[in-house]
């Protein structure tokens, strides 16, 4: 496995909070694992750790959230990160509001999408919900800065342990 960990270590993609809402139950998380997955039909996979609630409200959920975070929003990621909504309502303590299909949509965001789920692959110890867009917005007069990456948030300490 040392070539494919020589591999994954030079990767430092974009986090993202992925939020759900199903069954009147609201959840988000910290996700590292996103990317887009197809040009047409446009197409964002996001995959969610099975040992996090969000994973299991989004098992139900029509339709997903996500959210790019800036650099500066570091103490919004370690919430999402941080904090297990088996416990503590994170929406709490954020600016959200009801976005396109009943979605939560964070305020403040660099940018989000919300998608419908269409396909959810079982992939080991992380299930991959395959979005198609719905909607999407971001920050009036410009980008907020540079985008929060895995090297920014690798301290964050996780809410579920990865097993």
């Amino acid at each position: 496995m040392a070539d494919v960990d020589a591999f994954i270590d030079r990767l430092d993609p974009d986090m993202c909070v992925v939020t759900a809402v199903a069954g009147g139950e609201r959840a988000g998380c910290l996700v590292g694992f996103s990317s887009q997955c197809s040009i047409r039909p446009q197409r964002f996979v996001v995959w969610l750790s099975k040992a996090n609630h969000t994973c299991r409200v989004a098992g139900a959920a029509r339709h997903l959230a996500v959210h790019l975070l800036t650099r500066e929003q570091r103490e919004l990621a370690e919430l999402f990160g941080s904090r297990t909504g088996d416990d503590t309502d994170k929406f709490a303590h954020v600016r959200w509001r009801e976005g396109p299909e009943g979605a939560v949509v964070l305020e403040d965001v660099a940018a989000w999408y919300v998608g419908t789920v269409t396909l959810r692959a079982d992939a080991g110890d992380h299930v991959g919900y395959v979005l198609d867009p719905v909607s999407g917005g971001g920050l009036d007069g410009g980008d907020g800065g540079p985008l929060l990456r895995l090297a920014d948030a690798v301290d964050i300490p996780p809410g579920h342990p990865a097993d």
